[in-house]
């Protein structure tokens, strides 16, 4: 599916009414829904991989866009240091980096946060589509390591976190 066909579906969407759209193929399945709070988001899967991605509101003006890159699970790193007890979330994708869903919103997770396996840690930015990303480990946050809204890199660690 390309960018503007995926792009389309999600305004068609948000316009319609409509709270979810299925569609598969030989090459993937995608499933399309919009959640309470008006926000679309769908979920691609192809060559058994699954992408998990938000996009702006359906109020925000529509803008040409193309689909988030192929975007891994964010995933625990090794440790920092061979001395480190904490892992590193690191970034699945480039993209601009937000520690909440919007400006006026609190930070998802802050230095001190419990934060679960699954939980919503920051939205990263890719093309006008905003990703959720979730953590793969479960414990305490212990230090963040990128400014909100700034540019990340793939593989660039995100947060600190204590496992223990």
């Amino acid at each position: 599916m390309k960018a503007k066909e995926i792009q389309d579906l999600i305004d068609f969407i948000a316009k319609s009414g409509l709270n979810k759209v299925n569609i598969e193929t030989e090459e993937f399945k995608i499933s399309v829904k919009r959640d309470p709070d008006q926000k679309v988001s769908y979920v691609k899967e192809s060559a058994g991989a699954t992408h998990h991605v938000a996009a702006a509101p359906a109020a925000a003006p529509a803008a040409p866009q193309a689909p988030a890159p192929p975007a891994a699970p964010a995933a625990p790193a090794a440790p920092v240091s061979d001395d480190s007890k904490y892992i590193a979330i690191k970034a699945p994708m480039i993209g601009t980096f937000y520690r909440s869903s919007s400006p006026d919103k609190p930070a998802f997770v802050n230095v001190g946060d419990e934060v679960k396996k699954g939980q919503v840690i920051c939205i990263i930015e890719a093309m006008k589509l905003f990703n959720e990303i979730e953590s793969e480990v479960s414990g305490k946050i212990v230090k963040v390591l990128v400014d909100n809204a700034n540019p990340v890199e793939y593989d660039q660690p995100l947060y600190l976190v204590d496992p223990s």
